[in-house]
């Protein structure tokens, strides 16, 4: 599981695009949107927390220094590398960007996608879903496949400084569900089952092997069948979760270097198993709290003074197209 958990970074590549797709869509065919609102929106999302959570680990790391704790892994805290990780340039082959808040690759590829979804959304908001799906999965498979010739690496790994190569195939995938999802009307009892199997299907293939190409499709076969299947029973605890994914994404790794740093420095030997495992579960839960202490002491007024919710054009998810049957 640990050793696959790629699959995760990719399945939040394309569940970016699915639902900014979904939200943004019609607006950005109908010309509808501003653009320019729709580009501070984004960039005011994610680059104020971003600098905020970098800057206090850049701080840990300095005061750590100064009080003569060294990282048990210090190439992962080169102070060369911190200017284009704070820039958010890592994935467009700009030098450094290694190591410090490593996750961040992800939203400094998602920028660059975010960047190009008003020219997407009108490129194929008006074609044939079915089309515009396979579109998207040969897509896929033809940057997979130019990926392992030119790069040496599949698509779905690619290193940090290739980030925008792959994260774009992943994210239009996630816009082709977002399309088919808001053109093509499935019963929700149908969709919900299709979602169930493509689970299925996906626990099976890691049974065999990485399959990673059929697990993507599964992913997106997933997200799409969750978008198509109405809430039942809403829950708050789930909400408040989802609100704080973004913190818990940008936040994590930071949390982990301060958790085991300390256990680091105080030393551990002669720790039985249980004590390190219990460790290790407190520094999940820790994670958490982290990640929440984050979101609503800094992140939520913050983005309610800076980048205030406007109201979309239409409800998010229902084309000006009736749906195709």
């Amino acid at each position: 599981m640990f050793d696959r958990g790629f699959l995760l970074t990719n399945f939040f590549i394309i569940d970016s695009g699915y639902i900014l797709a979904r939200i943004y869509g019609d607006g950005f065919a109908a010309r509808s949107l501003n653009i320019l609102d729709y580009i501070r929106q984004r960039v005011l999302r994610v680059v104020p927390s971003h600098l905020v959570v970098i800057g206090v680990l850049a701080a840990m790391v300095a005061v750590a220094a100064a009080v003569g704790i060294r990282p048990s892994n210090p190439q992962w805290f080169d102070w060369a590398q911190l200017p284009a990780q704070a820039a958010l340039l890592q994935a467009y082959g700009v030098p450094g960007g290694q190591g410090w808040n490593a996750p961040t690759w992800t939203l400094s590829a998602l920028l660059g996608c975010y960047l190009l979804l008003p020219w997407i959304c009108r490129l194929i908001w008006r074609r044939r879903p079915w089309l515009i799906v396979a579109g998207a999965v040969g897509l896929l498979i033809l940057a997979d496949c130019a990926s392992r010739a030119w790069l040496g690496d599949p698509i779905y790994r690619l290193p940090f400084r290739h980030g925008f190569l792959r994260a774009l195939p992943l994210f239009l995938l996630g816009v082709a569900a977002a399309l088919f999802g808001a053109r093509v009307y499935i019963p929700p009892r149908l969709a919900a089952m299709a979602g169930i199997v493509a689970l299925g299907v996906l626990v099976c293939a890691q049974v065999i092997g990485t399959t990673a190409l059929l697990s993507l499709l599964l992913l997106t076969v997933m997200i799409w069948a969750a978008g198509a299947t109405p809430v039942a029973r809403p829950s708050r605890l789930i909400e408040h979760l989802g609100l704080m994914s973004f913190a818990i994404f940008l936040t994590n790794e930071v949390v982990r270097i301060l958790w085991f740093g300390v256990f680091d420095a105080i030393g551990q030997a002669g720790w039985s198993s249980d004590v390190r495992w219990a460790i290790w579960t407190a520094g999940l839960a820790s994670a958490f709290i982290g990640a929440a202490i984050f979101r609503y002491a800094f992140d939520r007024p913050v983005q309610a003074r800076l980048n205030p919710p406007r109201r979309p054009p239409q409800a998010p998810g229902v084309s000006a197209e009736r749906p195709i049957a």
